[in-house]
């Protein structure tokens, strides 16, 4: 076979990379400086390279375009492939896509380290993004909502002692609706994720909570 014979191929991959923000849920995306797309929103991404493996190729681009720092790297999970022909008009290619929950304090050190980095609602982007990215946001967001009820997967957004109320505000955010507060921190004691402390919060305007600790 005459590999020459073939037109151009490329696989890339693009990073999902979510929080929850003020009680939003949002995901990083990076302002594109280069044609195609130029000026346009677009998840941080990049090709893999000829001899890179994909999950190195993910990790690489979580570091040097997300501006995640190495030590804050998390779990980065594939999502989806996506292969259309037409989403990219540079030449045919094949998008790999991951997704990861990171903490709100990550993500904005992140922000903070690339003026081109910024945090946008998953729900409601301000404008059309690059490719087909929002596409790509969205099997994201449907994958998380998925893994809520039978994953410990929400606690990645938390702090390591937590309350059942910060608990519920992230799969809020995530779920896009208002839970029964007793029905919710039933069913969570219920699944065995959790162990209470014996401690309470500090420095609250609230009536100080009891701290939680995932399993």
């Amino acid at each position: 076979m005459d590999v020459m014979s073939h037109p151009p191929f490329a696989v890339t991959v693009d990073l999902v990379l979510m929080t929850v923000a003020d009680g939003i849920l949002s995901v990083l995306l990076q302002r594109r400086v280069e044609e195609p797309f130029a000026d346009q929103l677009a998840l941080p991404g990049g090709f893999v390279g000829i001899e890179e493996a994909l999950d190195d190729s993910a990790r690489r681009v979580l570091v040097g375009k997300a501006g995640v720092a190495a030590q804050d790297s998390a779990w980065l999970e594939q999502l989806y492939t996506f292969g259309d022909p037409q989403r990219d008009p540079r030449m045919r290619t094949v998008s790999v896509a991951y997704f990861a929950l990171l903490p709100h304090a990550v993500l904005e050190r992140a922000v903070t380290s690339k003026a081109d980095l910024a945090l946008h609602p998953v729900k409601e982007p301000c404008e059309p993004l690059a490719f087909d990215h929002a596409a790509i946001i969205a099997a994201a967001h449907e994958r998380l909502r998925g893994k809520l009820d039978y994953t410990p997967i929400a606690f990645a957004l938390l702090p390591d002692l937590f309350t059942l109320r910060d608990l519920q505000a992230v799969h809020e955010a995530i779920i896009g609706t208002t839970f029964n507060k007793p029905a919710f921190r039933r069913r969570m004691l219920d699944t065995g994720w959790i162990d209470a402390t014996g401690e309470r919060e500090t420095e609250t305007p609230f009536r100080p909570a009891e701290l939680y600790r995932q399993r």
